[in-house]
């Protein structure tokens, strides 16, 4: 069974300040969800639009959805993942059912982390604590720490013999490719 990690991470105590490293808590995973070790993660403009109000969150929030990292432990009925796996949080879930993930035209699938429970997970509640505060999430990924917790379905494994440098693809790349394909019809 998995217990509290203590680790490092780059909060967000209030909106238009600087991140703080704080020591954290990070809770262990509940059904359905992995814990993952970050190892490298990337920033984007939308970490920013956060700070700035320009994108909703609530705080205290760590800020980074592009990643890489592996599993550190797995919770209670996730059956496609194991501890050890090289893995890239998905800032959006992919549950494979809903109308969104069925459709050839969209993949906003609905158990994205945006509305009601922004910032919190499946079962409404923060793995993340700090100073005895609770810390929220941003996507569904929080990245900007050491270790994170996401939902299974918001995992992509990746090939265990692919360079983990190699693995990094954030919004800048998949802005890039679907301007690139789908407005330059650049194939």
């Amino acid at each position: 069974m998995s217990t509290d990690i203590t680790c490092k991470a780059a909060v967000a105590w209030e909106p238009h300040k600087p991140l703080c490293i704080e020591t954290i808590t990070v809770a262990p995973p509940k059904a359905h969800e992995v814990r993952i070790r970050t190892l490298a993660s990337g920033v984007c403009g939308s970490d920013s639009s956060v700070l700035k109000q320009i994108f909703y969150s609530k705080f205290p929030v760590i800020l980074g959805h592009e990643a890489v990292g592996v599993v550190e432990s797995v919770g209670p009925e996730v059956t496609s993942i194991k501890p050890g796996d090289k893995v890239i949080p998905l800032s959006i879930p992919q549950c494979e059912s809903c109308r969104a993930c069925k459709s050839s035209n969209s993949n906003f699938c609905a158990k994205n982390d945006m509305g009601a429970r922004s910032g919190l997970m499946a079962d409404m509640t923060s793995r993340f604590t700090c100073k005895g505060k609770t810390v929220y999430n941003l996507m569904g990924t929080s990245t900007f720490t050491e270790y994170t917790v996401v939902a299974d379905i918001a995992v992509a494994k990746i090939d265990p013999q692919a360079p983990l440098e190699t693995c990094l693809i954030g919004c800048g790349f998949a802005t890039g490719y679907g301007g690139a394909v789908n407005t330059a019809k650049n194939h």
